[in-house]
């Protein structure tokens, strides 16, 4: 790839569209799981979008990744742009007309994953195709910044007008954003990669193009075990972490706290990927990955005993400045050894094995919290465990916290002491490029029509994706 094909800047705009759209997105979600946690009191509901938004994108996410290899990329992110703005509409008449029901919340939900599915492996394969080697660390740092950027501000300003426009009006927010961001991405220009050796030996029917995904991870072994140590790592945490919204207004009785924390967790990361972006990390990356994850540990057991604003401020923000951290490096380590033809394919992949266990997460959370944990205080066994987390309500939550983060924490240190994991970065070959190679022989014979190429060398990297 010549230098004059990428694109910084286009990389850049992307993610303040992205972050804007976010904004919005963040904005209505929120207001729904109050007005939903209001309505019912339960945690369930709010599992089960979780779980109806998460499985179609188990479903299609390799053929997501197939089509993104093949079509145009700007318009496939356009396309899923204004899908989940439909599904956005949608929501706004349903709450418009009076007549919402938790099933049109489920049915669209559905929809807008679907329409969803296909940015996540677009947009990820976009980055190399716009951000050289040198500054990849740093932009998918900066990627990683995006969703707690939009954390910040859209808890703030739904607090804010939450009381004044109601739901209807947050979700109207909402559409807006979605509109200016197809609006943008139609503007700017994404390059397609050139085919790749590799790329073209895997080409074939959509059943065969969907394997291509696992089939490469397997043949690198320990990048296939690195996804399953990811897979159970977002299986807990995102099992906790659908107690989020109600584990907040339990303990604190506050819908204000509970903007002010979920914008701390927003602040967190923004903070660590500012960080992340000036440092760079170790120089091999699983010294800041593999401690990342264990503050992340830590940080879930002291968050399930803490009773207090501060104290719950304190241990999420600790857990989540090395987030940005963990992902980025994660991202860099895929981006840099896959040819970048396959990377559509290769994300999808990655994106099903990381959350492939996390529907079982989420179809578990809802009845473990209200019909076995939260009723078990005060209990005759609760008794044992009760001088650590209490007796309050909410002090069930709590300790699913707190032991899915204590299991996190021993299985990563286990695995950070086997070598040959701990070594994969050094031990697995960088990508290089052997169409661009051949472009540069037949270059040599003619300089005058020729500009410099950047082969994409990798620094090594290290792991844990989408926590």
């Amino acid at each position: 790839m010549t230098k004059n094909q990428y694109s910084l800047r286009t990389f850049y705009i992307i993610i303040l569209t992205q972050v804007f759209s976010l904004i919005g997105s963040r904005m209505s979600g929120l207001a729904i799981g109050i007005k939903v946690f209001d309505d019912t009191g339960k945690a369930t509901p709010l599992a089960l979008v979780a779980l109806f938004y998460l499985l179609p994108n188990l479903i299609f996410v390799n053929i997501a990744g197939v089509i993104a290899d093949r079509w145009d990329r700007k318009r496939l992110i356009m396309l899923s742009d204004a899908g989940q703005a439909a599904g956005t509409f949608l929501l706004f008449l349903s709450f418009a007309s009076g007549h919402f029901e938790l099933w049109h919340l489920y049915t669209i939900s559905v929809l807008q994953s679907i329409a969803g599915v296909f940015q996540g492996p677009a947009f990820m394969s976009s980055v190399t195709m716009l951000v050289p080697d040198s500054h990849r660390d740093r932009a998918n740092a900066i990627t990683q910044m995006s969703h707690p950027a939009a954390g910040i501000v859209a808890p703030i300003l739904t607090g804010l007008l939450f009381a004044v426009i109601g739901v209807t009006g947050v979700i109207a927010i909402d559409l807006m954003t979605f509109l200016v961001a197809i609006a943008v991405i139609s503007a700017i220009h994404i390059p397609h990669p050139e085919k790749t050796t590799e790329g073209e030996q895997h080409k074939g029917s959509m059943w065969q193009e969907v394997q291509v995904g696992f089939k490469f991870l397997w043949s690198r072994r320990m990048l296939f075990y690195l996804m399953m140590h990811a897979m159970l790592l977002n299986f807990l945490f995102n099992m906790a972490g659908i107690y989020g919204t109600p584990y907040i207004l339990t303990i604190t009785g506050s819908k204000a706290a509970l903007g002010t924390l979920l914008a701390v967790e927003g602040i967190a990361m923004v903070a660590g990927g500012l960080v992340f972006t000036a440092w760079g990390g170790t120089k091999v990356r699983m010294h800041t990955m593999m401690p990342g994850v264990l503050l992340m540990s830590v940080s879930f057991m002291l968050y399930g005993i803490a009773r207090t604003p501060l104290f719950l401020g304190l241990s999420i923000f600790f857990g989540l400045f090395v987030n940005p951290m963990v992902n980025a490096c994660f991202m860099s380590l895929f981006q840099l050894k896959t040819p970048p033809d396959m990377q559509g394919r290769v994300f999808a992949s990655i994106q099903m094995l990381a959350m492939g266990m996390t529907p079982l997460a989420y179809i578990i959370a809802g009845p473990l919290a209200d019909e076995v944990m939260e009723p078990a205080v005060g209990g005759s066994w609760w008794k044992v465990v009760e001088p650590i987390f209490g007796s309050e309500p909410g002090a069930g939550m709590g300790a699913i916290f707190a032991f899915n983060g204590l299991v996190c924490g021993i299985i990563t240190l286990i695995l950070y002491f086997y070598r040959p994991y701990r070594t994969l970065e050094a031990n697995l070959p960088d990508y290089k490029p052997e169409a661009v190679e051949a472009t540069q022989a037949v270059e040599a014979e003619v300089p005058a029509s020729t500009e410099p190429v950047i082969e994409l060398q990798a620094k090594s990297t290290g792991p844990v994706p989408a926590i």
